[in-house]
């Protein structure tokens, strides 16, 4: 009877390491996966953006500009359909690595804080930092010294946001810089800042914001679009980037937005 007892402790203890040893194999291979294969198993390339027009806004209940337009033709080339979700933006890193979304779209500026976090694209556009204000005060503010008193708000985690702390000029976290804009339009808050390429297609004449303008530039900087850190999808955008500006696609997209003078030669 003892012997019986052994012999099957034995086996047990064998099936029990046999067992682990396989659990650690199938994470390894889990780990491993790229994102490729991930996004194209499910069909879909979730893009994590938010209202940012001329990059990413709402027509009716569509997802349009000129991000939008390159993110659907991108995941049509792998194959998937693109979805987009609004995140809050200082969470996008966080969104990233839950894979509640599979890449940053949205007029990212490449900082040192998400090269180091992401797998970044090459840089498509050029852009800066600008002062917005009511036009009826420019030439009062027209430098980022001449604004040092005023009341900033800026998107929350935006590069803008940065610039002003950078700074040390008093700023207020807003969860968009759309919602940045409007507290300016009404009065609430002396100046804001945001993206140039934002600027230019949603202040001044014939827009919804006439009665703003934008005034001094803080940087220069570059977009890219960011994924999650070692992400294949990185070289294969980076591939898709080249081919469409070879072919006159992305200049064409550009041209729709008015982004054209921005664009970073592939």
């Amino acid at each position: 009877m003892k012997k019986l007892l052994a012999v099957l402790l034995t086996l047990s203890m064998v099936f029990c390491l046999a067992a682990c040893g396989g659990s650690d194999d199938t994470a390894a291979t889990d780990d491993s996966g790229s994102d490729y294969d991930y996004v194209v198993e499910k069909g879909t390339l979730v893009v994590g953006i938010t209202d940012f027009e001329p990059m990413d806004y709402k027509d009716g209940d569509e997802w349009v500009g000129f991000d939008a337009d390159m993110a659907k033709a991108f995941a049509e080339s792998l194959g998937v359909t693109a979805e987009f979700i609004e995140i809050d933006w200082d969470n996008k890193i966080m969104e990233l690595d839950s894979k509640s979304i599979d890449c940053v779209w949205n007029g990212m500026t490449l900082t040192d804080e998400v090269k180091s976090a992401m797998e970044t694209s090459n840089a498509y556009c050029d852009n800066a930092q600008v002062i917005v204000v009511p036009a009826d005060k420019a030439e009062q503010y027209a430098t980022a010294e001449a604004c040092a008193d005023l009341g900033f708000c800026a998107e929350s985690g935006s590069a803008g946001e940065a610039a002003l702390q950078d700074l040390g000029y008093d700023v207020t976290s807003l969860q968009t810089q759309s919602a940045a804009l409007m507290e300016v339009a009404a009065g609430t808050s002396d100046a804001c800042v945001i993206d140039l390429l934002m600027a230019g297609a949603m202040i001044g004449e014939g827009t919804s914001y006439e009665n703003l303008t934008y005034t001094a530039a803080l940087n220069s900087e570059e977009y890219g679009v960011g994924f999650r850190k070692g992400s294949d999808l990185a070289e294969k955008l980076n591939q898709f980037f080249a081919d469409s500006y070879a072919d006159g696609s992305m200049l064409e997209i550009a041209e729709k937005y008015g982004v054209q003078e921005s664009l970073i030669e592939q």
